[in-house]
Protein backbone atom coordinates (compact mmCIF):
# COMPACT_ATOMS: atom_id res chain seq x y z
CA UNK A 1 0.00 0.00 0.00
CA UNK A 2 3.36 2.31 -0.25
CA UNK A 3 2.06 3.11 -3.67
CA UNK A 4 -1.09 4.75 -2.36
CA UNK A 5 1.13 6.93 0.16
CA UNK A 6 2.80 8.02 -3.26
CA UNK A 7 0.11 8.73 -5.73
CA UNK A 8 -1.79 10.78 -2.52
CA UNK A 9 1.51 12.71 -2.51
CA UNK A 10 2.00 13.28 -6.22
CA UNK A 11 -1.84 14.63 -6.06
CA UNK A 12 -1.06 16.92 -3.10
CA UNK A 13 2.15 18.29 -4.58
CA UNK A 14 0.69 18.78 -7.53
CA UNK A 15 -2.33 20.75 -6.21
CA UNK A 16 0.39 22.79 -4.30
CA UNK A 17 2.84 23.31 -7.45
CA UNK A 18 -0.04 23.92 -9.84
CA UNK A 19 -2.40 26.23 -7.19
CA UNK A 20 0.90 28.05 -6.68
CA UNK A 21 2.21 28.87 -10.23
CA UNK A 22 -2.03 29.67 -10.80
CA UNK A 23 -2.03 31.94 -7.90
CA UNK A 24 1.26 33.67 -9.53
CA UNK A 25 0.03 33.98 -13.09
CA UNK A 26 -3.10 35.12 -11.69
CA UNK A 27 -1.95 38.29 -9.09
CA UNK A 28 0.48 38.88 -12.41
CA UNK A 29 -0.93 38.38 -15.37
CA UNK A 30 -3.92 39.00 -14.42
CA UNK A 31 -3.05 42.14 -12.03
CA UNK A 32 -5.14 40.36 -9.62
CA UNK A 33 -2.45 41.66 -6.91
CA UNK A 34 0.34 40.96 -4.59
CA UNK A 35 -2.27 38.75 -2.47
CA UNK A 36 -2.21 36.44 -5.19
CA UNK A 37 1.17 36.30 -5.41
CA UNK A 38 2.36 36.08 -1.96
CA UNK A 39 -0.58 32.52 -1.47
CA UNK A 40 1.61 31.40 -5.00
CA UNK A 41 4.59 31.62 -3.83
CA UNK A 42 3.70 29.84 -0.10
CA UNK A 43 2.11 27.58 -2.57
CA UNK A 44 4.98 26.40 -4.46
CA UNK A 45 7.29 26.48 -1.52
CA UNK A 46 4.47 23.76 -0.02
CA UNK A 47 5.27 21.69 -2.66
CA UNK A 48 8.95 21.73 -2.36
CA UNK A 49 7.73 20.09 1.56
CA UNK A 50 5.43 17.77 0.31
CA UNK A 51 7.89 16.50 -2.40
CA UNK A 52 10.07 15.05 0.14
CA UNK A 53 7.41 13.19 1.91
CA UNK A 54 7.10 10.51 -1.05
CA UNK A 55 8.50 6.99 0.15
CA UNK A 56 10.94 6.41 -2.59
CA UNK A 57 14.19 8.76 -1.44
CA UNK A 58 15.64 8.95 -4.62
CA UNK A 59 15.49 12.81 -5.70
CA UNK A 60 16.11 12.18 -9.27
CA UNK A 61 13.48 9.33 -9.32
CA UNK A 62 10.84 11.37 -7.86
CA UNK A 63 11.25 14.63 -9.37
CA UNK A 64 11.59 12.72 -12.66
CA UNK A 65 7.75 11.03 -12.31
CA UNK A 66 5.93 14.49 -10.85
CA UNK A 67 6.93 15.98 -14.24
CA UNK A 68 4.82 13.81 -15.56
CA UNK A 69 2.06 14.34 -12.96
CA UNK A 70 2.40 17.84 -12.99
CA UNK A 71 1.71 17.50 -17.28
CA UNK A 72 -1.37 15.82 -16.65
CA UNK A 73 -2.58 18.10 -13.92
CA UNK A 74 -1.96 21.15 -15.46
CA UNK A 75 -4.12 20.22 -18.34
CA UNK A 76 -6.79 19.07 -15.51
CA UNK A 77 -6.32 22.51 -13.44
CA UNK A 78 -6.89 24.27 -16.79
CA UNK A 79 -9.94 22.44 -17.36
CA UNK A 80 -11.49 23.39 -13.97
CA UNK A 81 -9.66 26.67 -13.23
CA UNK A 82 -10.02 28.46 -16.92
CA UNK A 83 -12.40 26.19 -19.10
CA UNK A 84 -9.94 24.66 -21.05
CA UNK A 85 -11.05 21.99 -23.40
CA UNK A 86 -7.91 19.68 -24.30
CA UNK A 87 -7.46 18.53 -27.43
CA UNK A 88 -6.62 14.70 -28.21
CA UNK A 89 -3.02 15.25 -28.28
CA UNK A 90 -3.31 16.99 -24.87
CA UNK A 91 -4.75 13.62 -23.62
CA UNK A 92 -2.67 11.47 -25.52
CA UNK A 93 0.74 13.06 -24.13
CA UNK A 94 -0.90 13.15 -20.84
CA UNK A 95 -1.41 9.73 -20.84
CA UNK A 96 2.08 8.91 -22.05
CA UNK A 97 3.05 10.90 -19.43
CA UNK A 98 1.59 9.01 -16.30
CA UNK A 99 2.01 5.32 -18.19
CA UNK A 100 5.76 6.98 -17.64
CA UNK A 101 5.74 7.87 -13.83
CA UNK A 102 3.84 4.28 -13.92
CA UNK A 103 7.25 3.07 -15.08
CA UNK A 104 9.76 5.26 -13.39
CA UNK A 105 7.71 5.01 -9.69
CA UNK A 106 6.12 1.39 -9.39
CA UNK A 107 7.74 -0.76 -11.86
CA UNK A 108 9.28 -4.09 -9.56
CA UNK A 109 13.04 -3.48 -9.08
CA UNK A 110 15.53 -5.86 -7.54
Amino acid sequence: MVWVKSVALFILAALAEIGGAWLVWQGVREQRGWVWVVGGVLSLGAYGFVATLQPDAHFGRVLAAYGGVFIAGSLAWAMVMDGFLPDRWDIIGATVCLVGVTVIMYAPRA
